[in-house]
């Protein structure tokens, strides 16, 4: 049975009124493992790769969006089926590890991945060994002209808001979405994790589409991992209802990707590249 992300339980609530046992509904928070096989059709090896503490749901689309953001593959050519694991050895690890088999061409070095990334739903990057090797695949995105005008970068977060449909229900999820130049998403993905909700969403888009997104929204802070996923993913524009850090900024320069926090229905602020807001 597919498992969902939230989950029913009772507790005790306490107000000004006294207290009462009430109905609530909680994120789930579970591992994934992401495993892929690799090497020629005569020898097919099999590497444990990452583990992730991710809300269940959309879990292939997290696993493909987690490989293109770490420059493992590029392209959908690049994987020929992903599965969850078909002989699980206990009830804890159904539907918690997931198989990407590999195209035959595509380059694994084990070497590069003697210690497995291992990624808390509160930071991206702690399987990393040093910045350097978050930032060793991105490359500047490609400047164009496209812009936007700033008053449809304002009615951003209440479309946001109103397509959360678990975070209206738990409070405790983190939301992110492609919008196109007229303002409007296109595509939104949730996770208890902000980074995997990032993964799900770059997953989902190039399951269907060969063109780079051009914005994305987050729903809270801008921290560097992001900026690193959504260049390895190509997008032009980042916008956040939080602030960003200042290793977010430096990538974002360095990547010509234009960068916006504190979005609100009355005011942002724009840290790069301000020519590309109307």
């Amino acid at each position: 049975m597919h498992k969902i992300g939230v989950s029913a339980i009772k507790l005790h609530k306490f107000s000004n009124h006294g207290q009462a046992l009430v109905d609530d509904l909680l994120v789930v928070e579970e591992p994934l493992e992401i495993r892929i096989r690799y090497g020629t059709s005569n020898e097919r090896k099999e590497l444990s790769l990452a583990i992730t503490m991710r809300t269940p749901d959309n879990d292939f689309e997290l696993a493909k969006g987690f490989l293109m953001t770490e420059g493992i593959v590029s392209s959908n050519e690049d994987i020929i089926s992903i599965q969850y694991c078909v002989n699980p050895k206990s009830k804890e690890e159904v539907e918690n590890i997931v198989k990407i088999e590999l195209a035959t061409n595509v380059i694994i070095n084990p070497a590069h991945f003697q210690r497995n990334f291992y990624i808390s739903s509160s930071c991206g990057i702690c399987g990393k060994s040093s910045i350097e090797a978050a930032m060793i695949h991105c490359k500047p995105i490609e400047l164009n002209s496209s812009k936007i005008e700033s008053k449809l970068l304002k009615l951003l977060p209440e479309q946001l808001r109103n397509l959360q449909i678990h975070f209206k229900h738990t409070g405790g999820l983190h939301a992110c979405a492609f919008f196109d130049t007229n303002g409007q998403i296109e595509l939104i993905r949730e996770d208890v994790g902000r980074h995997n909700a990032l993964d799900k969403l770059i997953g989902a888009h190039y399951s269907i589409n060969k063109h780079a997104p051009f914005g994305l929204l987050l729903s809270g802070r801008i921290s560097f991992e992001l900026v690193q996923k959504a260049s390895m993913a190509g997008v032009s524009l980042i916008t956040a209802i939080g602030a960003p850090s200042s290793l977010a900024i430096e990538m974002a320069q360095n990547n010509n990707i234009c960068l916006v926090g504190f979005l609100k229905a009355e005011q942002f602020n724009c840290y790069t590249f301000p020519e590309r807001i109307a």
